[in-house]
């Protein structure tokens, strides 16, 4: 993809406007790039009460790079995003800054409902943050169980929404922070 942004302040402002009610003052993005390192190394994170709940780091790019080489070296064939990786990066969330910034801006280009069924599971995470994600949809998603084949790092991202509404609380396996106990 090759979208383009002004700058991170307004991109972030855009994403923080499609949190739900229940997680804007809760969820945080964070990017930066360091400018004066080479190559502009960077840094993105999502974060919830302050404390992150999953990072990505210009050091995935290196592991990306490496696993991409290694395969490379077994097939003699090159790919930057090889699909037989796709499955070890996901689990292991094997993802740099740049494929948050590529994930957001696809996610602001697309319906939610898009995102939603999106095979990135950082768009899925932006999406089932959003505001536009009624308690309905969020309902026939819980249900539907498929989020629990998800890796582990995403999970709590739905389960967080989950509890925020009140979805599957009784019987869910996830626990989340609530804000009460935030401030205990």
């Amino acid at each position: 993809m090759d979208y383009h942004f002004k700058s991170w302040s307004g991109l972030n402002k855009q994403l923080s406007v499609l949190l739900c009610d229940s997680l804007r003052e809760r969820i945080t993005y964070f990017l930066t790039f360091y400018h004066e390192a080479h190559s502009s190394y960077g840094r993105a994170a999502i974060r919830l009460d302050g404390r992150e709940l999953v990072s990505f780091s210009w050091i995935e790019m290196f592991r990306q790079e490496y696993d991409a080489s290694t395969l490379y070296e077994q097939t003699g064939h090159y790919e930057a995003r090889p699909p037989e990786l796709k499955e070890k990066w996901d689990h292991n969330c094997t993802y740099c800054n740049y494929d948050f910034l590529n994930a957001a801006l696809a996610f602001l280009n697309q319906p939610v409902t898009d995102s939603l069924m999106s095979e990135d599971y950082i768009q899925k995470i932006f999406a089932v943050m959003d505001r536009r994600v009624g308690k309905r949809s969020l309902q026939r998603l819980y249900e539907a169980s498929e989020w629990k084949n998800y890796p582990a790092w995403v999970q709590q991202f739905f389960a967080l929404r989950f509890n925020c509404e009140g979805i599957g609380s009784k019987d869910s396996d996830h626990k989340t922070i609530s804000r009460k106990e935030k401030n205990t």
